[in-house]
Order: C-alpha cells, then structure tokens, then sequence
C-alpha cells in the first residue's frame, strides 16, 4: 500500500486562531501603475475565455429561432440579452461586486469559500459554504475539459468557410492541436507566455474592427444596445425566450476567470482592461455580426468568420486558433491551481505537484489532472463532432459556478464587509435571480449534452466529500487511540527510555497528540532518539501562511514544530527543518530520520462509512502521492510503520 494520504500522521486543514486574525486585504486599491507590460499580462491570462466566445455564442442563440428565417426583432432582441448579459453579469457581479471580496488579494471560488468559513456563525453556515465550494470547484473542472474542445474546434471550423475541401480535416487538426497543447504542460508557460499578451491584444483589437466596419455599413443594429429590446423579446416569446438564454450565456463564459485570477494582477488592471477594451471590442464584435446576418440572413452559416474577408479568413483562423490555445491554457493552468487548492484544503487526496518554474510559486504542473482533462477532451470531440453540438454541453457548468459564487458572495459583503442587508438584497439577489434563469435555461439542454458537466462534477463532488469525511473519522479514531502529548513529555523522565544518538523527525496531524509512529517505535526498538521533532503541518485557509514556523521547546532536546502553509503554496519539510537553525534548534539533514504512519485501513464493527464509500475512500487512499513525496521527503531517511485503521 503506498504512501496513504488519509493518514492522521502526514497533515490536515487546520483554521487557526493565527488565520482568522491576519489582516485580510478587501478594498485596498492596487496601488500598481498600469503599464503596458500589465495590461498586456491581464489580456493574455484574464480574459481569453470570454474572449473566445464571440466564436459561436450569437450563432448558438440565433438557430433557436433560425427555422422559418429570422426577423430583425428577433436578431436585435438576441443581441440585447447578450450585451446586458455582459453588463450585468461580467460588469455590475464581477468586476464591480464580486472583485471586492478577495482573500488576501487572492480570488477564485475556494479563496472565497475560506473567506466565507472565516465569517460563517453556525456550523449550519459552515456546511452550506464548504459545500458551495465544493461543487462549484467540481463544476469548475467540468468547464474546464469542454472549454478547450468547444473553443478549439469554433476555431479551426473557420476552415470549412474557406473550402469546403477542409471538412474532413477540423476534427483530425483540431486533436492535433489540443493533443500537442496538453503535451508541452510539464514545460510550464513561462516561455510561452510572453505571447500570449500580444496576441490576445491583437486578438481583441481584430474582434472590435471587424465588428465597427459592419456597424458601419448598417448603424441600425446600435439599437440593440436598449434593454427595451431584450425586454420585447423575452416577452414576445416566453418559454422559448427562457430557453435561448441557455445559448445566450455562452457570451459570458470566461467571467469567473476575472475572479480566479485576480491573485496575479489585482483588481485594478482587470477592471480597467475590461472595461475600456475588453468589453467595447466584444460589444463592437457581436453588433458587427448581427448587422451581418440583418443585411445577409445566409451569413448565419458562421457570422464570425463572415465578417472578415476573403482575403483575412485564412490569417483569422490562424489568430483564432491562437486565441483558443490560450484561452485553453488559461483553463488548464487554472484547473492546476483549484487542484492543488483542493488538496491542501484537503478535499482530495494527495497529488504529484510539479514546479515548472524556479522563481514562480504558482507555476506548477499536476500529471494526474492533466491526463485526466485530455482524455475528457479528446472523448467529447469525438463524441460530439463540432461546435453546435458542444454547445449544448456548455454553460451549465459555468453557470453553476455563477450560484455558488453569488451566494457565498453575498455572505462575504454581508458579515465581512458590513453591508446592510437591504444593500445586499438590492444588490445580489437580481444578479442571483439572473444566475439561476441562466442555470435552469441550461438544464433544459441536459437530455442533448448538458449532462456531461453534470455528471463530472457530480463524480468529482462524491470523490471529495468521501475525502473529507473519511479524513475527519481517521483524525477522530487517532485522537481516540492516542495519548495527550503533554502527559508523555511529563512521565518521560521516569520511563528510563534509552536514548540513541540521532535526529528524529515525527510527522503528525495532530500537534497536541503522541504520534502513533513514535509509539510503534518504542514498542519494537524500545529506543528514543537524543533529539526528537513533533512536526505538524496545518493547512490555513488563506492563500499564503503569515508565519511559517511555530517552534515549541517540549522537553530537553524535544520539540514541536508546527509549519504553516496556505491552499496556494507546496510544503518542503526538509527545507523549513533546515530553517529551524533562526529558531536556535540545530538540525543537521545527515542526523535525520523521518518516522511516518502507513495506515491500512479495514471497517470498523459498526462501520460509519456505507459499504462503497468505504471502497471509495480506500481506493483514493491508495493511489495517493506517498508522504514522503508531497512533503520532498528524502525517500532514503524515511521509516514507515505500519498500522491498520479501522474507521
């Protein structure tokens, strides 16, 4: 049995007195000037998702009504919900609202998940938010394996514009593509990324000139831009309206990642990027190809690809292709960074987390998830063959990230920030009600693909709420079988224990009791080292520890060593024991023995766990990253003694 992460011994979430007290920045402004090298950085990461949609999005919500030939009410009321989508959900929810409530200057669902914890006054309140964030980061990894098929294959479809001849070829080009894309990861973005600023900038400026030029040549189309519109349509069609909004909410697709990756930038360049770029290009973009498909009704075909022409098709399909492959990469890079929260917030057992960069801590590489979203990616290209299709898999994912965010959202300005109820209602509650008509318009698309998030997000919440409640029976059963690490420091003086010339090193998840590894030890070897370390490592939920190490002197040549780290940093036990010279405890690496727990677990007389959560707890035990591993434990210093567990 390998390395098993469910063990008591190795680490566990821990939210400290150390963390509800730190400072938590909220509405400090990014006092970081806005050059170019920044904003073109907040292009490049920020907004390639949103950025992509224009791809499909209107073509998507137009076919609804295509079958007997579109009105022009019909074009101008689609484009009316699109751009009010844009501004009410990106603009008024995210980038005005949702900003505010960071973590430390840190955003994403399950930075917000933390800050809400913090402020939660019931354990009622409690559950509800780690669910929240349960499911919107299992939604999240759904999202995460369409929006590279759907985006990549709306790109390379543009070839089918210029020939027909290329018909055969999108589905092979559009594997290669995301095929290579998902093989360079473990090389990191850091050589690539350069570009991807620039690109995208072009990316943005090329969707706002071809759209203006159009715009232009039929300047009627600006009425779209009245809620009037948008209003007529919905009440002219009703039931079919509700279910457009299903293909409507693609426009918006992308939003959450102005949120998640706020840590990188700040607020400030993403507001500002979006609103004097960002939205103008996508507003300018979706009113070129409905004035497109008012003066040519054929132009539906692909009203993206038709703006541009002939000559600029070709060159199109190239930067389309780009833009994909980035907004792809935001996506995956992303579901790097939710993995590894999810880890040290301990909703999934251990994973391999690779440093791909020397100077960057966020720059990582996860193998398993990485496989894991290609083998998805490729299974829905296959199955669902182009974009249309797709988008009948897409949104409801993302839109149920959209519920999660808004309720935890409205907690956090609620308790945190102090708003009065009144402005919290005034001002969540709409944005609520236009997220579930999103979410609920989307799962009318389940019978046609809409179940495919659903049921990966449903696999992935059952997987991490077995985690969680298998993690907390093993630390209940160990606090049950264990003794107070205080009374064995107290009668060790009377023991007479022989002690041997040595460093110990006692990983333990609970600071305030014995380790089991340490009794088995004395009952076999019946020997004690001259210096032994207590080492815990406690997860906080903040994005980064305040304090790293805390060093408690025990007993002479005894002591406790509790490490601090937060949901977006990776332990290096060797590394911090090494430190521990600053906190006047000698450690020298060649003395080291690490002394480590391997459970195996077996059920209990009266099991607390059913018969397959039990199955799927053990599994996800096994196939877990060994300690020694997560924690760069040098393989060869490592003892493991082994224990069975019955919970």
């Amino acid at each position: 049995m390998r390395g098993n992460p469910a063990n008591p011994y190795a680490f566990r979430l821990h939210q400290s007195s150390m963390a509800v007290s730190s400072p938590i920045s909220s509405s400090s402004p990014d006092t970081r000037p806005l050059t170019p090298t920044l904003l073109l950085g907040v292009l490049g990461v920020v907004f390639g998702d949103i950025g992509t949609s224009p791809l499909y999005a209107l073509r998507a919500s137009l076919l609804h009504f295509s079958a007997d030939g579109l009105e022009r009410w019909e074009i101008l009321g689609i484009l009316s919900l699109i751009f009010w989508s844009l501004v009410l959900v990106v603009t008024v929810k995210y980038v005005l609202l949702v900003l505010r409530a960071d973590n430390r200057g840190e955003g994403g669902i399950l930075a917000l998940m933390a800050l809400a914890q913090r402020v939660a006054r019931s354990d009622r309140s409690r559950r509800f938010v780690m669910l929240s964030g349960i499911i919107g980061a299992s939604l999240f990894f759904g999202d995460g394996v369409i929006t590279p098929a759907i985006s990549v294959l709306s790109a390379v479809e543009g070839l089918r514009i210029i020939s027909p001849a290329f018909d055969g070829a999108v589905i092979p080009i559009s594997l290669a593509v995301l095929v290579g894309l998902f093989l360079v990861q473990y090389r990191g973005t850091h050589s690539i990324g350069r570009i991807f600023g620039p690109v995208t900038a072009l990316w943005f400026a090329s969707l706002g000139i071809l759209g203006l030029i159009e715009v232009i040549r039929e300047p009627g189309v600006l009425v779209a831009l009245s809620p009037h519109h948008a209003i007529a349509f919905c009440a002219r069609y009703q039931v079919a309206a509700f279910v457009a909004l299903g293909s409507v909410v693609l426009a918006v697709t992308g939003a959450e990642a102005l949120y998640a990756d706020m840590g990188h930038f700040g607020a400030r360049p993403i507001r500002f990027a979006w609103l004097w770029f960002v939205l103008p290009s996508l507003t300018l973009n979706y009113l070129g190809q409905g004035a497109l498909v008012l003066s040519d009704p054929h132009a539906l075909e692909n009203p993206f690809y038709l703006l541009a022409p002939d000559w600029l098709r070709l060159p199109m399909v190239v930067l389309a292709t780009l833009a994909t492959i980035i907004a792809s990469q935001a996506m995956i890079s992303g579901a790097f960074s939710i993995g590894r929260q999810c880890v040290q917030l301990g909703f999934l057992p251990r994973l391999v987390v690779l440093h791909t960069s020397e100077t960057e801590e966020g720059q990582i590489y996860m193998p398993q998830i990485n496989y894991a979203l290609l083998a998805g990616v490729v299974i829905l290209v296959l199955a669902f063959h182009n974009s249309d299709s797709l988008a009948a898999a897409y949104g409801i994912a993302v839109t149920g990230t959209f519920l999660c965010t808004s309720a935890l959202a409205g907690m956090v300005l609620r308790r945190r920030f102090g708003w009065s109820v009144l402005a919290v209602v005034a001002m969540m509650v709409p944005l609520a009600l236009l997220d579930a008509a999103f979410f609920i318009s989307n799962v009318l698309k389940v019978p046609d693909g809409g179940w495919v998030p659903l049921v990966m997000g449903g696999v992935l919440m059952v997987m991490m709420l077995t985690w969680r409640r298998g993690r907390d029976l093993l630390f209940d059963r160990f606090r049950q079988d264990s003794l107070p690490l205080k009374s064995y420091i107290a009668r060790l003086p009377q023991s007479r224990t022989i002690r041997v010339p040595g460093i110990a090193v006692f990983m333990t998840g609970q600071a305030d009791y014995l380790p089991g590894a340490l009794l088995h030890n004395l009952k076999h070897n019946k020997v004690l080292h001259e210096r032994v370390l207590f080492v815990t490592v406690q997860n906080e939920d903040v994005p980064q520890a305040a304090e790293r190490r805390e060093v408690t002197e025990m007993a002479p040549g005894i002591h406790r060593i509790i490490l601090h780290y937060g949901f977006q940093e990776s332990p290096n036990i060797p590394r911090e024991l090494e430190a521990l010279r600053e906190n006047g405890v000698d450690f020298d690496t060649m003395q080291a023995s690490y002394f480590l727990g391997r459970e195996t677990l077996v059920a209990a007389a009266v099991p607390k766990l059913p018969r397959w959560q039990q199955a799927l707890f053990s599994v996800m035990s096994r196939n877990a990253v060994p300690a020694t591993e997560f924690f760069r434990i040098p393989s060869d210093r490592v003892v493991e003694l082994g224990v069975r567990v019955a919970i």
